[in-house]
């Protein structure tokens, strides 16, 4: 059995999404679906029910009334609010816990993801507008393959730290080259074995930008500037958080401005202190 081989077949050990979360995504990407789909997916499953009512109810969102359905849940927040809620406080139960091969303690992996899918949102919003919880869910579960290759790198990070900091590779490359996949290729292969849609798989999968053309993307450039921005305010720089290369073309080409991501990093400010109180992390 090959090292690539072997790797793959850690993703059957891996806590998968819920089957409710993809239940959730399907409708949400789906432009026929009704809300009343949405409802009765979260209705019928009572610790979903419950967690998501004691969401609503919290500080967070400071409701004038009190909140005591799903449905209510769905006309007071949108449909918008309530599956980003949902999807939050569903995250791969992996990326919570410490990960050495990049440098990362326990839940920092989980915070940076979480940031990374604030701010692709915000990023959307600005834009088009489409796509959100598209671009939200990718981020969110971008470096899921860092959950699977975590011990892999801890075990080469001397050759990989060499060839980035020798031969100017950025880290996914030298991950690439020592061990024989990189975090973002394994991602994608994750999601496509969690039967994530193909548009999902190939955002996760390129979120470095590093299929011809994926810069084009509208989606995949999206979770790539949001992961970006991350870099810029030092959320999950671990081992390899500073060894990644710039486009700033594509910043260029979706007409955003210097002055645009100082906005947003300013709106972000202590956006992910309250999300994670919560979903009590």
């Amino acid at each position: 059995m090959s090292a690539i081989d072997a790797i793959i077949e850690r993703i059957d050990k891996l806590e998968p999404i819920p089957q409710v979360a993809h239940k959730v995504m399907s409708i949400v990407e789906d432009p026929e679906s009704s809300l009343s789909e949405l409802t009765e997916v979260i209705l019928y499953d009572q610790a979903l029910t419950a967690n998501l009512l004691k969401m609503c109810n919290s500080a967070y969102f400071g409701l004038p009334e009190k909140v005591d359905s799903v449905n209510h849940a769905i006309i007071l927040l949108g449909m918008d609010q309530i599956v980003d809620l949902f999807l939050l406080a569903n995250a791969a139960d992996g990326l919570r816990t410490e990960h050495k091969g990049y440098d990362l303690d326990e839940g920092e992996l989980w915070r940076y993801s979480v940031s990374s899918a604030l701010l692709a949102r915000k990023l959307a919003e600005r834009t088009t507008g489409e796509n959100n919880h598209v671009v939200f869910t990718a981020a969110l579960l971008k470096d899921i393959g860092k959950v699977v290759l975590n011990q892999y790198v801890a075990d080469s990070f001397e050759k990989i730290n060499n060839l980035v900091s020798q031969y100017s590779y950025s880290f996914k490359e030298a991950e690439k080259e020592v061990i024989g996949i990189d975090h973002a290729e394994l991602g994608g292969i994750v999601t496509e074995s969690w039967n994530f849609s193909t548009k999902m798989v190939n955002i996760i999968r390129n979120h470095h930008l590093s299929a011809e053309a994926s810069d084009y993307d509208f989606e995949t450039s999206i979770v790539y500037l949001a992961d970006t921005l991350c870099m810029m305010m030092g959320i999950g720089v671990g081992s390899d958080g500073l060894a990644y290369r710039f486009h700033r073309e594509v910043a260029d080409r979706l007409n955003f401005s210097e002055r645009d991501f100082q906005e947003i990093i300013a709106e972000f400010g202590g956006e992910l202190q309250e999300v994670e109180n919560l979903v009590n992390f």
